[in-house]
Order: C-alpha cells, then structure tokens, then sequence
C-alpha cells in the first residue's frame, strides 16, 4: 500500500500546483481532438492528449527549474510514456485488475488529510487550480492501478533465494555499503530487436554518451534521450546503498568518481548512461536503534470515516493528556491485535512500521503521546516507553539483505516486464517524428 500512496501523491502534487491554463483545461482547438498521434492496442492517442500531458509536464519542469531541452523531443518521450501507461491499463482491464470507487475515495481522502484538507475542500482546490476533478480522479485511479498490476505480476512474483542472501552478505563483510546518487539514460530495446535496430540504439546512446562526457546538463539529456519512467525528472535515482541498486549500475558506480560517466552499458533492457553524481558512506551496519513503541489504532472503513476516526482520536488524545491510562484506552478502543496487550508492539527495529507510522515515532520522546498519524491502516495515536541500540542478529541481517537484494532486482525486473508487455501490443506512431 505504501507504494500506492507514494506515486498518488506524487501525482497529486503535481496536477495540484498548476495553473488553469495547462491542467485539462477545455480545448482551444477542438478539432486537433481528431488527429490521431498513435495507436495503442484498440485504443487511440490523439494529439490534443498529447498536447495537453505536455504542457502538463512542462510547466512542472518550469516550476522545478529543470533545464528543457527542444519540444519536439519531450513530445516523443510524452507521447511513448502516454503508450506505456495505455499498454499496462489496457493489459490491467484483461486480467482483472481494477480499482473500484470506494478504493479510490479511501486514497484521495488520504491525500486530502495529508494535505490538511477535508476531502470537499480539496475538490475545491483541485477545481480552483483549472483541474477538471473528475480527470483528476481517474488520474489516481489510473496510478493506482498501474501499481496494482505492478505488485502482481513483478513484485509478487520475485524470489531472492538463500544462495543469493549468503552471497550478498559477504559482499558486505568484505567491506561493501557505499551510498550512490545515480542519474541514468536508458534506452529500451524491443524484446526481438534486429540487429538493425540494436545498431541504431547503440548510436543513440553514444550521442547520448559523448554529450555527457562533455558536461552538458545531465538532466536535460535524459529528458531528451531517456526512455526511462523518470526521463522528465531528469533521471535522477537519487542517493541508494549500492547493494539497492541495480546490479549493472552499482559495478560502475564502484568504479566511477563523482561527476564521471561510465562507458555506454548494455543489458537485456538496453543501453545505459550511467553518471556518479555523489558517492558517501561505506560502513558496514552492525547495530540499529530499537524503539518500544505502543499505540492506539482506528480504521477507516464505511462504518467510520477519516474525519469521524480522526475526531475520536483527538477526544482520546486529550484524555491522555489529562491522566488516562495509554494502556487501558488501547485495550478499550484499539482495532488491531496489539489490544489486548494494551497496545503494546514491543520492539520495533527502522523499516518494520510502515514510513509514516516510523517518522512519527522517531520524532517522539520516551513518555511522549503523539498527534494523530494517519497511515494506510487508520488513524493512531502513537507512545515511545523505551529505546535501545542493539547489535543487528544473524537472522535480522539476513532479512535486511533480502529485502535490499529484492529493491536491486525490482528495478530490473519492472523495467524487463514492461519491455515484454509493450512488445505484445500493436503501437503505431501516427505523429510525424522529427
């Protein structure tokens, strides 16, 4: 659920600061809605979406101070992230993949109370800014669907084994850890390409290359060469532990000092530009800081509502304030499984809470009762009783090493499904390509 909400409400913030004049304001030019730029399955882009997703996308860049480079250029990476999209939807309606309303009410409610907003009063700030709200919506529900199908068909399916956690785990005795801030140009080669084809990419990304190596703006080449999802946020991975990155990646990365660039890499993906922009750490994590946590939690659900629950938690917010029992009120009013314990989750080690629940407990002192946070499981009401700095356990490293061996291979495993996905389906580009 927590990568739902991230890409929501990256998606949110985005259409939420834009003027009326870019985001899905009525057409000036009603007929461009006739003219078809591609074919995508059994469906249609026209150039008026393009258009419109462009113009979208560039006032984000403005706003972000990201160097632009020519139009034509973002229109193809547009046009070929429009095409992606459309593939795992149209895939998505196939195999069952759906969000339903109620689904997609819970989540814009999550993003209208984290923006401290009742869910009426971010209608009105949507709609204030030029956002049609109901293209608004079916915007989050495209994102949340594409995440969905992502969650079933890769990462559900990915399996580290045993093998591959010993080995990573004396990578890491050997003096492995490092931090990188990666920024990257791929450029995706059809799952059979021709020998034709693959000649004509690799001219690309030695363009691409060449102009790197020059020091030309980075994140302006990816937004012009990059056929990556982060093309237009100018490629940038930002700062990962090198075993969290990909494996082709993180063995340049070792080899690379800040502000160099690899030789152009191949994988079963594409080409690759690969750019080290920083490099820090390198110890090895022996002992982590341990927090003894309790809470109270309410669910959102149709009997109660985020602002009923949110409400009912402030009453029992103030009554711990003056006196009341954290325990006795988690075994009353508390819906999960900790209750009986008087909410009491013991000790909780970085990474086993989801990420607001964690930010909002290390910001607590011991004894002290935190605001309401809400989370994707409800609203809580959070208690530090204790910490402690403890040495990491064999079985704890190897946990974390799956689950860093398991962010290495998601990346490459998304990138190689999508590949797949896109070769199955009929793509006919009908704008003329300069």
């Amino acid at each position: 659920m927590t990568t739902f909400l991230r890409r929501i409400l990256i998606l949110a913030a985005m259409l939420a600061g834009l003027s009326a004049s870019a985001a899905y304001a009525a057409p000036e030019e009603p007929v461009e809605a006739d003219r078809i730029a591609a074919v995508v399955g059994n469906e249609v882009v026209t150039v008026l979406e393009l258009r419109i997703r462009l113009d979208t996308a560039l006032k984000q860049l403005e706003k972000q101070g990201t160097p632009l480079p020519p139009r034509d250029v973002l229109e193809r990476q547009m046009l070929e992230r429009i095409i992606m999209d459309r593939v795992q939807l149209q895939y998505a309606r196939e195999t069952g993949v759906r969000v339903d309303d109620s689904q997609l009410d819970q989540a814009i409610g999550r993003i209208a109370a984290g923006n401290r907003m009742t869910p009426q009063q971010f209608r009105q700030a949507i709609e204030k800014d030029g956002t049609r709200y109901a293209r608004f919506r079916e915007d989050i529900r495209d994102e949340m669907t594409m995440a969905r199908l992502r969650e079933r068909e890769v990462d559900g399916k990915l399996v580290i084994s045993d093998a591959e956690v010993d080995a990573f785990l004396a990578n890491q005795s050997a003096g492995g850890g490092e931090e990188y801030q990666i920024a990257h140009i791929l450029l995706r080669a059809p799952e059979s390409a021709s020998p034709e084809q693959l000649q004509r990419l690799r001219q690309r990304g030695e363009q691409a290359l060449k102009r790197a190596q020059a020091g030309e703006n980075f994140a302006e080449l990816a937004a012009a060469f990059s056929d990556a999802p982060d093309a237009l946020q100018g490629g940038n991975l930002g700062w990962r532990a090198g075993e969290r990155l990909p494996t082709l990646y993180s063995e340049a990365a070792k080899r690379l000092a800040p502000g160099e660039v690899a030789p152009l890499l191949r994988s079963s993906a594409g080409f690759h530009v690969v750019k080290l922009l920083g490099k820090r750490g390198g110890a090895v994590q022996v002992s982590v800081r341990q927090t003894r946590a309790r809470h109270i939690l309410l669910r959102v659900n149709e009997g109660l509502s985020e602002s009923e629950a949110r409400h009912k938690m402030e009453t029992l917010r103030e009554r711990l304030a003056n006196g009341a029992d954290f325990a006795e009120l988690a075994r009353v009013y508390s819906q999960d499984g900790s209750a009986a314990k008087g909410g009491d989750l013991g000790w909780v080690s970085p990474g086993d809470t989801v990420p607001e629940f964690e930010r909002a407990m290390d910001a607590l002192k011991e004894g002290e009762v935190s605001p309401v946070v809400q989370s994707p499981f409800g609203m809580h009401l959070i208690q530090v009783t204790e910490r402690r700095q403890r040495d990491v356990s064999e079985e704890r490293q190897r946990a974390l090493a799956r689950q860093a061996l398991r962010e290495r291979r998601l990346d490459e495993a998304y990138q190689d499904w999508l590949r797949q996905l896109r070769d199955r389906v009929y793509v006919e580009i009908r704008i003329d390509e300069k």
